[in-house]
């Protein structure tokens, strides 16, 4: 089964930028009820989507005030036992994340590390990407991030069958 997750959130002055549950430096973060982890926001609803669990958001709204700046490292963990509670396990995750600067390459090994133990993956198995929007719209212009994931989960197989 494959699922295929998206988020994006406004930029704004003075908050702090999280990706792939990394602290990465920059004058702009994301404007979110949570830490605003567009990359891994995506993830979880590519994760939940390929085992028709619904979304993010029907798991941990943004109304509910015990969600508030929450880690989305925490959120992730929890889909992560959602999925292996419907008796699925994760084969491999892919991510791009979309925004105009910073460049997040330098970061990208921090991430998948940070990821993978999340995930129950080796590093091999958790790709992360980034790019542009060359200019255009809110991304373009620096007022957005968002990101794009897909994850490959198969039921587990069963020491009996």
């Amino acid at each position: 089964m494959i699922g295929f997750g998206y988020d994006i959130h406004r930029l704004a002055p003075g908050r702090k930028l999280m990706l792939g549950g990394v602290a990465i430096p920059f004058e702009k973060g994301p404007v979110a009820h949570s830490d605003g982890d567009v990359l891994v926001h995506a993830l979880c609803d590519a994760l939940l989507g390929a085992a028709a669990l619904g979304d993010i958001g029907k798991h941990f709204p943004d109304s509910a005030p015990e969600f508030k700046g929450v880690s989305s490292l925490d959120l992730l963990h929890r889909v992560v036992e959602l999925v292996h509670e419907k008796n699925y396990v994760i084969i491999n995750v892919d991510v791009t994340v979309v925004l105009e600067r910073p460049k997040i390459g330098p970061h990208v090994l921090q991430m998948t590390e940070t990821l993978a133990p999340v995930l129950q993956l080796s590093t091999g198995r958790v790709s992360i990407k980034a790019t542009t929007n060359e200019g255009f719209g809110g991304i373009g212009a620096g007022e957005a991030i968002a990101a794009f994931a897909v994850a490959q989960i198969e039921p587990a197989v069963s020491p009996h069958s």
